[in-house]
């Protein structure tokens, strides 16, 4: 088997440019091809991609290599995130431990959103981080009606709602005053933004329901699926959302627990 990575940038980050060079000569002086090019990256059969940037990098990086079956290591180049595994300064140790296979890779639940519109194709979008309704005027509240498996269920009027995986749920989710959920909880989770009702509370649900999302009122709303597309939808229009049928692959060393990582990122020092 050829011995092939791939390396996935955020061209926006000069340093990850220039990191991605010393990465190269690493890997080219044992042995291993490099390619930044996905067609290259899927026709190759890379066997592993890096992403460099920050957890959005990896979100996209670890996206589009679910579909393929490719998993993902994390070098964070940013701000500490809940996703990238290694820092900078360690990602040689830890690629050598990549080598030696001295790793697991852990999988992370994705949805498939199903956009349906009277007269026109359904749209699937595959997401892991979340679907987020929105409101687009100022001036009115939305009511976002959320059905499970087909029973109605939840009424949101509110200025939209967000339905996450728990990977999502350290995103926008999280700072809308969500759960965090352990990603290896197997759940989904629905966090309304800005309710108007105190019984409108974020709710989490098992993977195995489906989430129908209907405009109950109002004329529109903006659907947004992790931060990259979004389309409008009208009164009465519905959006699907219910486990994918592949899950992100992320490596994992086990340098950075999830309650580390969450104590990090939320500075909790009351134990200290």
């Amino acid at each position: 088997m050829e011995k092939v990575v791939g390396l996935w940038l955020n061209m926006s980050k000069p340093e990850a440019q220039t990191f991605s060079l010393q990465i190269r000569l690493w890997f080219e002086a044992r042995g291993w091809d490099v390619l930044t090019e996905w067609k290259d990256i899927i026709e190759r059969r890379a066997q592993f991609l890096i992403s460099l940037g920050g957890d959005g990098t990896l979100l996209e990086a670890a996206r589009e290599g679910a579909s393929f079956g490719i998993a993902v290591l994390g070098v964070n180049l940013g701000r500490l995130g809940f996703l990238c595994e290694i820092e900078r300064e360690d990602v040689f140790g830890a690629l050598d431990k990549v080598l030696r296979q001295e790793y697991i890779i852990q999988e992370r639940l994705m949805l498939n959103a199903i956009v349906k519109r009277v007269g026109e194709v359904d749209i699937t979008h595959l997401v892991l981080n979340d679907v987020v309704f929105s409101r687009e005027s100022t001036d009115s509240v939305i009511t976002l009606q959320a059905n499970l498996s087909g029973e109605p269920t939840i009424s949101y009027p509110a200025d939209g709602l967000i339905v996450s995986t728990p990977t999502g749920s350290t995103a926008y989710s999280l700072s809308a005053g969500g759960p965090i959920i352990s990603p290896n909880v197997q759940a989904i989770i629905l966090t309304p933004l800005a309710a108007h009702s105190l019984s409108a509370r974020p709710v989490v649900v098992s993977d195995l329901e489906e989430i129908e999302v209907i405009v109950a009122s109002g004329e529109q709303c903006m659907v947004t699926f992790d931060g990259r597309h979004s389309v409008r939808i009208c009164s009465g229009e519905t959006v699907i959302i219910k486990t994918a049928p592949i899950k992100a692959k992320l490596i994992r060393l086990g340098s950075r627990s999830f309650p580390q990582v969450v104590r990090e990122k939320l500075r909790d020092r009351w134990h200290e």
